[in-house]
């Protein structure tokens, strides 16, 4: 056995072994899913050998509200995604081409916003709510999340747009483009792929996020991690039913990023670039 087999063999082996271990949660999130109360309240770690059931799943689905659980988290996650999308492109051009004082401040420290943690924006959100009197729970959750995620969609699409040469916007403008079509026909097919990562990421941060869900939202306007959150009652903790939901609301995520891979790497490669 020579050394680069041993080395590629230590490689791969240690790669597993974090595979195995970042992958065991999941693994007892699904497992619990398909068990019935007894099971769960048992104590006994039965992950692999036990007798699963799709109550919990049959539960949820048909008189767990998951429908209009559904619904809200998507109508949240697409408006603030394209509205994150729009802002930050807009924002991360003039960063990257216009001359302005401040420039490069604002452009290396964008990302310092987004390390506020939500739990922070709570008090201050739900006191915005209650002084403004605004009745529509989910315009106000997709402002939030536009907020929440924009300074991270600014910092990334900003790597990208620094990325693509100046010449190709002054030849459009030479050929009579105006400002907008240069942004929408020339650099827009560019960033194809910034887009996209800067998507996966908005959606994935407004589809799991729970805090400001929980305190800003009503009986009919709940998101899903909130309505997981409903199976803890009084009476006790409906962990099949928890899991279950939470096996429903990881599977688009865990697509995202599956098909998406390559993107994310690039994206967060082309977002460290500074200007």
């Amino acid at each position: 056995m020579n050394d680069t087999f041993q080395r590629q063999l230590y490689h791969y082996s240690a790669l597993i072994f974090l595979a195995l271990i970042a992958l065991a949660p999941i693994w007892v999130m699904v497992a619990t899913s398909f068990k019935d109360d007894v099971l769960v309240q048992d104590g006994t770690p039965l992950w692999f050998f036990f007798h699963p059931t799709l109550e919990n799943y049959e539960y949820i689905l048909t008189r767990g509200k998951f429908d209009r659980y559904l619904t809200n988290s998507i109508i949240v996650g697409v408006a603030s995604t394209i509205i994150t999308l729009l802002l930050g492109g807009f924002c991360a051009y003039a960063l990257a081409r216009l001359d302005f004082k401040g420039r490069a401040l604002m452009a290396n420290s964008t990302l310092l916003v987004r390390m506020v943690p939500p739990a922070v924006l709570a008090v201050p959100a739900f006191a915005f709510v209650t002084l403004t009197g605004v009745d529509s729970d989910l315009a106000v959750l997709t402002f939030f999340y536009t907020a929440l995620n924009l300074p991270f969609a600014i910092w990334l699409l900003f790597g990208f747009y620094k990325q693509i040469p100046v010449e190709l916007e002054e030849a459009a403008i030479v050929d009579g483009a105006s400002p907008l079509q240069v942004f929408f026909k020339v650099l827009f097919p560019l960033m194809t792929s910034g887009y996209a990562v800067a998507a996966i990421f908005t959606f994935r941060i407004a589809w799991n996020e729970f805090i400001l869900a929980l305190l800003l939202t009503g009986r009919t306007t709940r998101t899903l991690p909130v309505g997981a959150a409903g199976f803890i009652t009084d009476t006790g903790i409906e962990w099949g039913r928890i899991m279950a939901m939470g096996t429903l609301i990881v599977i688009p995520p865990l697509l995202f990023t599956f098909f998406a891979a390559r993107q994310i790497i690039a994206g967060m490669t082309a977002g460290a670039v500074k200007g």
